[in-house]
């Protein structure tokens, strides 16, 4: 009973926010400079004045910006995000093709970077506490460094030189290969190819965040006087560490790590751009590009909406990891 109230208590909150969300991006669009209709138009029937009224009663750019707003919540909610008059498409239809491409990416570079940074942060803590190959925990903090001091693009970059044009390993750039015609397992070794490098250039920066504050999370736990008792009463240093070190220090993890989700979306936008891939990312860069407006607005509906789920995920996830909190706190 206490988890379908959270749930509907959460959900509740969700909409509004999603629906403050929606509201400002309306306004921050609509009050940017230039005529979108002009826009719309381009240069050669930007001229002609019977054609943009033609436009702006077509999308109801006439109409007052309350009006305009109505409407555009009113489509919202009958799952309507508008027409994308670049593409000649539904919105809808555009990010629900590219949706799934930048949910494989997340999903990979998020478990790549919160399982590789988890077990970082454990043994610079283990060789730290152990007081035992301290030069372990130096250079895991060392590079865990770099990598955060790393731009996304440039690491990207830098990575697609070494692998893909120096050493050739890796394909640099698309999903898949084109014209290829692979299927069934042949297709899933090639898209597993292509997504090596933005997986890892994603992860990189992440996986030096969850590396430093795992490493910190653990050795404040380890000086607490619960782990001083167990340690006083012969308890191995590794058991200790397994069984009552590492569960109480992976609430911060976990609470960062639902944070982070969200910014994983915007640096997906980076990684998809340089690399080529074919997700929401990469649609949201190329709108922008065009002043696609109405394409623009469903991307940063979507993707506040995915980072809004992945908190309430992260909150459900809080139970699992300690039970001694309740959902409604």
């Amino acid at each position: 009973m206490k988890l379908i109230s959270f749930l509907i208590a959460r959900l509740g909150k969700a909409f509004f926010v999603i629906l403050g969300v929606v509201v400002f991006n309306f306004l921050l669009i609509r009050l940017a400079p230039g005529d979108p209709a002009a826009i719309m138009a381009g240069e050669a029937a930007s001229s002609d004045p019977a054609y943009l009224e033609q436009l702006r009663q077509q999308f109801g750019f006439d109409q007052p910006l309350w009006i305009q707003l109505w409407l555009y919540v009113k489509g919202i909610l009958q799952l309507d995000l508008g027409f994308s008059y670049r593409n000649n498409l539904p919105v809808l239809d555009l990010i629900a093709e590219r949706l799934p491409a930048t949910l494989l990416l997340m999903a990979l570079a998020f478990i790549f970077s919160l399982l590789v940074g988890g077990l970082l942060g454990v043994f610079a803590a283990r060789s730290r506490y152990t007081n035992r190959h301290t030069w372990l925990d130096s250079l895991i903090m060392s590079v865990s460094l770099i990598f955060y001091a790393t731009p996304l693009f440039w690491l990207s970059l830098l990575m697609v030189i070494l692998f893909s044009v120096t050493l050739g390993w890796l394909p640099a750039f698309g999903m898949e290969s084109v014209g290829a015609g692979l299927t069934g397992w042949d297709r899933i070794a090639d898209i597993s190819a292509h997504l090596v490098l933005p997986v890892v250039s994603l992860g990189c920066f992440f996986m030096a965040v969850y590396a430093r504050l795992a490493r910190a999370s653990m050795l404040e736990v380890m000086g607490m006087d619960f782990i001083k008792t167990a340690r006083a009463k012969g308890v191995p240093a590794g058991q200790v560490i397994r069984r009552h070190v590492m569960r109480n220090a992976m609430l911060p993890v976990v609470t960062f790590a639902g944070i982070q989700l969200g910014q994983m979306a915007g640096g997906a936008v980076l990684a998809e751009t340089v690399f080529g891939w074919p997700g929401i990312g990469r649609l949201m860069f190329d709108a922008l590009m065009q002043r696609d407006y109405q394409l623009l607005l469903g991307v940063f509906l979507v993707t506040s909406t995915m980072v809004v789920l992945f908190n309430l995920i992260t909150d459900l996830v809080y139970r699992l990891v300690d039970p001694r909190i309740e959902l409604g706190a």
